[in-house]
Parts: structure tokens; sequence; C-alpha cells
């Protein structure tokens, strides 16, 4: 399987909006404010197989101190192959040096991330304000 990574804004919203269905994000209910966000992200790195969309993440960023990976999902039918992987790596990459790469991760994310570099924020604790009901 040969995977595609590249930093872009132009995509297919209806593959992007299929992968978050497919992942039950509930941003999903939300398909223009969802792709207008991912629009206009500091950075979209796309991951692609035989010109699919397979996976995506995105990056809110400062652009000089710090970074808020906000996104990180693959189809369902890609999980396993390691795209996600490289779709962090390619975020870190190109974030490496910042001061503050930040995340908010649960369930099966934490040990994907904690795998991949990211640690527990000291005594922090994440909050939000949050419309959602999918955590």
């Amino acid at each position: 399987m040969k995977i595609h990574i590249e930093e872009t804004t132009e995509f297919n919203s209806a593959e992007i909006l299929e992968i978050y269905k497919l992942n039950n994000w509930s941003s999903v209910q939300k398909p223009e404010l969802l792709i207008n966000g991912l629009k206009n992200s500091h950075c979209l790195i796309i991951a692609s197989c035989e010109n699919k969309i397979v996976g995506l993440g995105n990056a809110i960023s400062d652009g000089h101190l710090v970074v808020y990976f906000p996104h990180l999902l693959v189809h369902p039918g890609y999980q396993g192959n390691g795209i996600g992987k490289l779709i962090l790596n390619k975020l870190k990459e190109k974030y490496d040096g910042f001061h503050q790469q930040m995340l908010t991760a649960d369930d099966k994310a934490i040990d994907f991330y904690t795998k991949n570099g990211f640690k527990k924020a000291g005594k922090t604790q994440s909050m939000w304000i949050y419309e959602g009901n999918d955590h």
C-alpha cells in the first residue's frame, strides 16, 4: 500500500466528511464549519492512497512558539497501517523546535500519542466548553 502525505488545503470535502463520520466525530454534524476550519488551519496534512483520502491531521499555531494538534483521523478501513504515525511525524517535523506542542487525547488515542513522544503535561488538566457528545 503506497501512502502519499502532503500539506495542502485542497481536498475533496465529501471524502473528509466521510472519515469524520466513520470515526464518529461530532464535528461532522457541522460540515460547513468543519471544512472551513480545516481549510483555515495553520497546517493541514492529508494522507491518500490511490487518490482516495485515507487520513488527515491539522495544526493551529501562532507560527512561532505554540502549536496545537486538534484533529488526527484515519479512515477505519486503513487504520493499523501506520498512516496516523506518518501524519503525526509530518506535523512534528513542521513544528520541530516549538516551545509547546500540545494536543488533547482520550481513550485509545492516549497510547498512540504516548508511543509517539507525547506525555501528560505535569499537573495540567484539559478543560473545555464543548458542544459534542463523543467523549
